[in-house]
């Protein structure tokens, strides 16, 4: 029995003191504690808008919608499922995925991005109206989807790295 009390001391303390923490704004810290999921989850949340400039929500599903009503505009072919199959292939749907290993990283200029893209290729088929920044969803995506159309007539066509 007193083996018992003295652990559920130590944790009501622990519980009391992530409160405290969390109620101090320091929430980051101490959602581990209580049960999240990823800390990176967290911290994104409080530093981005739930949804984008455009209206969209700020996710996959709404960076994908806002590059199809993008390239509507320019009369960029592509569906959502043959964007959604690409990125799930290419990054697994992080913005941030960077590709450190294959010959374009070797060469020093690594597949970044949603859809992997490298830069020299982000530049020359970057859609007018979006993000310079690889790592901007929207921007990746329509960028890749542009050169995807010049080069096999839609990012539909696509099945394999690019």
């Amino acid at each position: 029995m007193l083996a018992a009390a003295q652990h559920r001391t130590p944790r009501r303390n622990r519980i009391i003191r992530t409160l405290v923490v969390a109620g101090t704004g320091a929430a980051v810290l101490a959602l581990p504690l209580i049960g999240a999921t990823a800390a990176s989850a967290a911290g994104s949340s409080t530093s981005t808008a739930s949804t984008t400039l455009a209206g969209y929500p700020n996710n996959l599903d709404g960076w994908i919608r806002e590059s199809l009503a993008i390239m509507r505009e320019k009369s960029i072919p592509g569906t959502y499922n043959g964007i959604y199959r690409n990125i799930m292939r290419e990054s697994s749907g992080n913005p941030r995925a960077i590709n450190l290993w294959d010959s374009n990283a070797a060469k020093g200029i690594p597949s970044k991005g949603l859809l992997q893209v490298i830069d020299p290729t982000f530049k020359t088929y970057h859609v007018a109206g979006t993000s310079f920044d690889i790592y901007d969803p929207v921007a990746n995506i329509t960028a890749a989807c542009n050169y995807a159309a010049a080069r096999y007539g839609s990012m539909d066509n696509v099945h394999g790295a690019y």
